[in-house]
């Protein structure tokens, strides 16, 4: 084989390892830059919701059922998010990780789910049947109390893994 050939055969393979370290992003490193993200969506989903109660309360149901929905599309982008990032999980993401991301799956789909259920009540409270609609409103409590228990395990993880959470990762 020629040095012509050799040259350029060694400049082919410094090419492909530049090209692959470029374009392989490790899972952690997409979970760092997406958890911005996915936080901004949950933030912004919880304020909504809240937003949607204290309008229920005051029994304006048009502005209430625009934040409910609001809350429901904003709990939805996380939610893609967090599934695209769990599908493309590699070898590098440790169980704690793991975890840390199936209870944020399981907080917004729980919280999905009390949206759908505010949705129900305000509709049967603004048609008047008062006893529906309040159990509909019991039912989005109780599932919004059960994502606060997720919450709560996905801060648990992070007090007691400290090392393995940057500030920008935790929602």
């Amino acid at each position: 084989m020629s040095k012509y050939i050799k040259l350029i055969i060694f400049i082919l393979v410094l090419l492909i390892i530049s090209a692959a370290i470029v374009f392989i992003d490790s899972s952690i490193d997409n979970m760092n830059k997406l958890m911005p993200e996915i936080s901004d969506g949950m933030v912004k989903g919880d304020n909504a919701y809240n937003e949607a109660v204290t309008l229920l309360n005051d029994k304006n149901y048009k502005e209430s059922m625009n934040k409910a929905v609001s809350a429901e599309n904003n709990y939805n982008k996380s939610l893609s998010k967090l599934h695209i990032l769990k599908d493309n999980f590699t070898s590098d993401v440790n169980s704690v990780h793991k975890e840390y991301v199936n209870d944020t799956i399981s907080e917004l789909e729980l919280k999905l789910l009390a949206v759908d259920k505010l949705k129900q009540a305000i509709d049967y409270l603004e048609a008047q049947y008062n006893y529906t609609g309040s159990n509909y409103g019991f039912e989005a409590n109780d599932y919004m109390d059960q994502a606060v228990q997720y919450r709560d395990a996905r801060d648990s993880l992070v007090k007691n893994n400290p090392n393995l959470f940057k500030d920008n990762f935790i929602i």
